[in-house]
């Protein structure tokens, strides 16, 4: 393919090689604490998971032990990739019914209306039960020694503190107990210690070792604290017997319940795969976003980017318009295929997209929400975006995380809404061992934002329930034991049939666009991982927004500050509307991958994005 003539790219840097392993993530202890784990013998199953727990512990504003966690790998030693479902369905006592009742249209954003089942840990532990070799103790440990020692306070910790510092003080004292030391938010550099977490923690791993027999036994009896044991007493008595203040500025219970979490256990699943230039792109199902990636790879082999200019007006608009299609038919259509049927074969197919892409206009950014009718099947559109509420909810952008809102045009849903902790973000990890397995996980939800900590157990529940809607006749309508169409979503891909790249990023709405044009400007324009992640990003808000209270921003392009004014100006004449966001504002990609070199020695790479100044990659 001939190479568009473009600046060189810069990067703060380098792209790390070597053949031992490789960790990246988006924080430096985690990167360090998965590292370590590879260096004592352990495989890329047992560091993903210390690596995952820890992430609870050192960005609990991102993430939490009742989360959420989507994982894709790929297992060497019978060279096959699988999906962990990682998303915990809705309480079986749910109801549109019940929503309607209480005055609402959408799910609150916080609280305990919003909790689904938490199904974190018990995926990490199915990972390590049947691909990892360490113990609950071993991969455990860090996350205990920095919950109870302490870990660094972020700068982004201590703003989404201290934006909390009232709701804490007023409304959720468990958290300010955790998170408001001496009474205030902490500073800046200080350690910040969690020994309700740790104190949990320790007490699972000794029911876990008090359990005679093999590992997996222990590992399956560190999963029954979750589902039958002493955590899923403590959540059941809690969400039983708590109100508290939540986006509707009203208390209100959980519909969590103990019978819920006896049921649920997390399952692994085929992933969806599509070929692209001598690539195949692994992702989960219509359960989570990540078939829009693999639509988008769809259109875009309709057009020679490998001609363009990776920072030009022709790539932004083509990858843009492109991804416009592909997040209308993510808004109408997925859904969990377990419960509801998904046109998913047609949807990612070659015809489609070719149908499909006759809708771009190469000059005009287009400003209609276009689904499409996949099988002949017409979609049933969210009255949300064919019908929004006035004033509608702006977004803004801010560094590195999920849209937030301008609260000034907050519309009330019918209830009081000045109750509104800052949405959280999510997590992302990537490793690859010396033996060529591979992972790939987003971790997120359960975050400090979400709903106070429950004091016996120092974690919060997560509010993933939000991501449904409370109309009725959609595939996203709300239902019991039906898991919400889930952002989070990790990347693999193949390269001429072998494992190649483990990749992802935080973001919401985001995590198929970012991770995209990293891939894009890796294959296409030679960039390596560095590079790309380094590279000016850029996304498109022209979708219905996954989280509370929704917007949908027709012809939005959000743009990192450092791409030339004359591709910017390009960019308002096709109808674009942009928002500059900063010079280092967009996305939190981690990438590695694995060649074989002519000599059949093993070849790793990672990468990890400089944005935030606490992602890492480390390896050797």
């Amino acid at each position: 393919m001939s190479q568009p003539n473009f600046t060189p790219a810069f990067t703060t840097r380098p792209e790390l090689s070597g053949s031992f392993g490789m960790v990246a993530s988006t924080h430096w202890l985690a990167s360090a604490v998965g590292m370590g784990v590879l260096e004592r013998g352990g495989n890329a199953f047992d560091a993903a998971v210390a690596t995952g727990l820890t992430l609870q512990v050192v960005e609990p504003h991102l993430n939490g032990p009742a989360g959420e966690v989507p994982i894709i790998f790929h297992a060497a030693n019978t060279n096959t990739q699988h999906v962990i479902s990682g998303q915990g369905p809705a309480p079986g006592g749910v109801s549109i019914e019940h929503f309607e009742a209480l005055g609402l249209d959408l799910i609150p954003g916080t609280g305990l209306l919003a909790a689904c089942v938490p199904s974190a840990f018990d995926s990490w532990m199915l990972l390590l039960r049947d691909h990892g070799t360490l113990t609950v103790r071993e991969v455990l440990a860090p996350a205990i020694h920095y919950a109870r020692h302490g870990y660094p306070v972020l700068d982004r910790i201590q703003a989404a503190i201290a934006a909390l510092t009232r709701e804490f003080t007023e409304h959720w004292p468990s958290s300010g107990a955790i998170y408001l030391p001496q009474g205030r938010p902490p500073a800046t550099g200080s350690l910040l210690t969690n020994p309700a977490l740790a104190d949990t923690y320790e007490r699972l791993v000794q029911e876990a070792e008090s359990h005679q027999g093999s590992r997996e036994n222990q590992l399956d009896a560190a999963r029954g604290c979750w589902h039958d044991g002493f955590i899923a007493h403590a959540i059941d008595d809690y969400c039983r017997k708590t109100e508290i203040i939540d986006s509707t500025g009203q208390a209100q219970k959980a519909l969590l319940t103990g019978d819920d979490l006896h049921h649920y256990r997390a399952h692994k699943e085929a992933p969806l795969a599509y070929d692209y230039h001598g690539y195949r792109v692994l992702k989960a199902d219509a359960w989570t976003q990540g078939p829009a990636m693999l639509q988008q790879l769809a259109l875009l082999k309709g057009f020679d980017l490998s001609a363009m200019d990776p920072y030009g007006a022709d790539f932004i608009h083509t990858v843009t318009e492109c991804a416009k299609l592909a997040f209308a038919d993510r808004d109408a259509w997925y859904t969990d295929p377990a419960t509801d049927p998904v046109p998913i074969t047609a949807l990612i197919s070659d015809a489609y997209a070719d149908q499909r892409r006759a809708l771009i206009d190469p000059n005009q950014a287009s400003d209609q929400w276009q689904p499409g009718n996949p099988d002949g099947h017409a979609p049933t559109p969210p009255s949300w975006i064919t019908d929004p509420p006035a004033p509608y909810p702006t977004a803004t952008i801010f560094a590195g995380g999920e849209p937030t809102r301008d609260r000034s045009t907050d519309r009330a849903l019918g209830t009081d809404t000045k109750f509104q902790p800052e949405r959280g973000d999510t997590c992302h990890l990537d490793i690859i061992d010396r033996w060529g397995n591979m992972v790939a996980a987003t971790p997120s939800g359960g975050w400090l934002q979400s709903s106070p900590i429950i004091p016996d157990l120092g974690f919060p529940l997560g509010t993933r329930l939000q991501m449904f809607w409370l109309e009725r006749g959609l595939p996203g309508s709300l239902a019991p034991g039906k898991r919400p169409r889930t952002t989070l979503s990790p990347s693999l891909a193949l390269r001429d049939g072998d494992a190649y790249m483990a990749f992802g990023t935080p973001g919401g709405d985001q995590q198929e666009q970012w991770p995209l044009l990293v891939f894009l400007r890796h294959i296409h324009h030679g960039l390596n991982l560095q590079q790309a992640i380094d590279a000016p990003a850029f996304h498109t808000d022209h979708l219905a927004a996954s989280f509370w209270p929704r917007p949908f921003n027709p012809a939005s392009l959000a743009l990192e500050d450092r791409f030339h004014p004359d591709v910017i100006t390009a960019l308002q004449q096709r109808g674009h509307g942009i928002t500059m966001t900063g010079d280092w504002s967009l996305g939190r990609v981690s990438a590695c991958s694995q060649t074989i070199d002519d000599k059949g020695r093993r070849v790793l790479k990672a990468g990890a994005n400089p944005r935030g100044m606490q992602g890492y990659a480390t390896g050797r």
